[in-house]
C-alpha cells in the first residue's frame, strides 16, 4: 500500500497526520488524492467511515496558495454538523501555517461574527447551501476566483431538497474550477448534476454493496410501540452501551423518549432541528466528551456525525429505506472497531425491515422479546424494577464522570473498579462498560490510529 507522500502529500502535512495517529491512506484517499491533486474533477462514490474527508482535505492543503487571500476552496455541506466537524481537520491541520484561514458557514450562527472573519482573507470556506447564499447575495463571499469546489454527502443534499440551491452556488463559481462530489449512493439527479457541471470526471467506487460494516453485528426485535420504551431500557441496561445514539422518527419522538430516559437518571440528551445551533453544538461536546452516554436524534444526525467510542445504535423507529439504515448503523463500528445495532419493528414494519434486507442483501437476526400488546403493562414493569436494583443508573452517571476526569489509570484498576470479569476485551458492547475510553486523553498510539484513519 502507497504512503501519503508517495500520493503527492507533504512531509510536513504526513508529519501532521502522524501526530493524529493517520499513518496509512485508506482506499478512498489512495485513489481519490493523485486525481486531485492532478487537477482531475473527481466523482467519489464510497459510503460514511471510508475517510473520504481527508481525501479532498489533504490534496486541497496542497494546492492553496496561502499568499492569495481570495476564496480559493469552497466545500459545501448538507449539515452544520458535518460542516463543523470538517473545519476543524482544516484547522489542525493549518493550525500552524501562516496565511491560511478556515471558515465554517452555516445557519443558527452569529452573522456578525462570520462577517467579521470574512474580512480576514479567508482561503478555505466550508458551508451549508442556504447560509453560503445568503452571504452571496449580500455581497460578503465572492467565488469568482474559486479554483476548487467540493460538494460533500450529495446525495443527502438531494434528500434535504438542496438541489437547487448548490446548483445556484455552483453558478458563482468559474466555470475552470476543479469539481469534487463525494457521495454514498448515485441517485439520477446526481448523475444529472454531476454530467451538468463537471468536466470529464474521474469516477471511483470503493465499495460496491452499501450495506453495513461487517465489524457491526444487527439484531431486530420485534415490539409495538406501546412496549418501546420498556424494552430500550431493559436493552441499555443488560448491553450498557459506553455510547449510543437513538434514533427516531420525529423531533416529538425524540423529545418524548428524551424525557423517559432522563426521568430514569440515564446520562443523555436530546439533538434534532429544532434546537438552536448553540444548543446542538453543546449537546455535541457533551457527547464526544462522555458527559452524556445516550444521544436520542432524529436522521439530521445520522450524516457526518463521527464520535469515538460509539458501541451502539438503536433504531428506535425503523428507518423508511436502505440507504438511511445504512447511515444510522454508520455511526457505530467505526474504524474497523466492533459495534451492535439493534432495530425495533412491529408487525406492520416488517415489509419495510424486509425491504432493507432485500436490498442490501444481508441477514438481520431477529429476536423476540415477547412484548406483546397483552403481556406489555408487565414488561414495562420488570423493565422499570431492574433500572433501580443493583448498580443504579445514577451511580453508573456519577462513577462515569468520576472516572472521564481520571487521567487515563490503567486498565486493571478500571477493569477491577467496574468489576469486569477476567477475560472480558475492551471495547465488548456486552457486559461492563470497555475500558478503552473516548475520553482518555492517554490513548495508545495504536488506539488513536484505528480511531483516526477514517476521518
Amino acid at each position: 500500500m502507497p504512503d501519503f507522500i508517495s500520493l503527492g502529500i507533504s512531509e510536513s502535512t504526513v508529519n501532521k497526520l502522524k501526530e493524529f495517529g493517520v499513518a496509512k491512506p485508506t482506499p478512498i484517499q489512495e485513489r481519490a488524492i493523485p486525481f486531485v491533486i492532478g487537477g482531475r474533477d473527481v466523482i467519489a462514490q464510497a459510503q460514511t467511515g471510508t475517510g473520504k474527508t481527508f481525501a479532498f482535505i489533504l490534496p486541497i492543503l496542497e494546492k492553496i496558495n496561502p499568499l492569495a487571500s481570495h476564496v480559493q476552496a469552497l466545500i459545501v455541506t448538507p449539515t452544520r454538523e458535518l460542516a463543523l466537524q470538517i473545519t476543524e481537520e482544516f484547522e489542525k491541520l493549518t493550525k500552524n501555517i501562516d496565511g491560511v484561514d478556515v471558515l465554517a458557514v452555516y445557519g443558527g450562527q452569529d452573522v456578525e461574527k462570520q462577517l467579521k472573519k470574512l474580512k480576514k482573507n479567508v482561503q478555505i470556506v466550508v458551508g451549508t447551501p442556504g447560509r453560503l447564499l445568503d452571504h452571496i447575495r449580500r455581497g460578503t463571499v465572492n467565488l469568482s476566483e474559486a479554483s476548487l469546489l467540493v460538494l460533500d454527502e450529495a446525495d443527502q443534499m438531494l434528500h434535504i431538497g438542496f438541489l437547487n440551491e448548490v446548483e445556484d452556488i455552483i453558478r458563482e463559481t468559474p466555470k475552470t474550477r476543479q469539481t469534487m462530489l463525494f457521495s454514498a449512493t448515485m441517485p439520477e439527479e446526481i448523475r444529472t448534476l454531476a454530467n451538468k457541471h463537471m468536466r470529464k470526471p474521474e469516477y471511483i467506487q470503493v465499495e460496491k454493496t452499501q450495506g453495513p460494516a461487517a465489524n457491526v453485528k444487527l439484531i431486530a426485535i420485534h415490539t409495538i410501540d406501546r412496549a418501546k420504551q420498556a424494552t430500550l431500557i431493559q436493552l441499555v441496561e443488560t448491553h450498557r452501551p459506553y455510547l449510543a445514539v437513538i434514533f427516531c422518527r420525529t423531533k416529538r419522538r425524540v423529545s418524548k423518549l428524551y424525557e423517559v430516559l432522563r426521568s430514569h437518571k440515564f446520562l443523555c440528551d436530546e439533538l434534532h432541528g429544532d434546537l438552536s445551533q448553540a444548543k446542538r453544538e453543546q449537546v455535541m461536546k457533551r457527547f464526544r466528551d462522555g458527559d452524556i452516554q445516550l444521544l436520542i436524534a432524529t436522521d439530521v444526525a445520522a450524516r457526518g456525525l463521527d464520535v469515538e467510542g460509539v458501541t451502539h445504535v438503536f433504531n428506535y423507529d425503523i428507518p423508511q429505506d436502505a440507504e438511511s439504515f445504512v447511515h444510522r448503523i454508520g455511526r457505530t463500528g467505526r474504524a474497523g472497531t466492533k459495534g451492535l445495532a439493534i432495530t425495533f419493528y412491529s408487525s406492520d414494519d416488517r415489509p419495510t425491515l424486509d425491504m432493507i434486507e432485500k436490498e442490501l442483501n444481508i441477514t438481520i437476526q431477529k429476536q423476540n422479546l415477547d412484548n406483546s400488546e397483552g403481556k406489555q403493562d408487565n414488561k414495562a414493569g420488570s423493565a422499570q424494577t431492574s433500572v433501580k436494583k443493583g448498580y443504579s443508573n445514577k451511580n453508573r452517571g456519577n462513577d462515569r464522570k468520576t472516572e472521564l476526569k481520571n487521567d487515563g489509570g490503567n486498565a486493571r484498576t478500571r477493569k477491577q473498579r467496574e468489576g469486569t470479569p477476567k477475560g472480558t476485551k475492551a471495547g465488548s458492547v456486552k457486559g461492563k462498560r470497555p475500558n478503552v475510553r473516548p475520553g482518555d486523553k492517554r490513548r495508545t498510539q495504536s488506539d488513536s490510529s484505528k480511531s483516526r484513519r477514517m476521518t
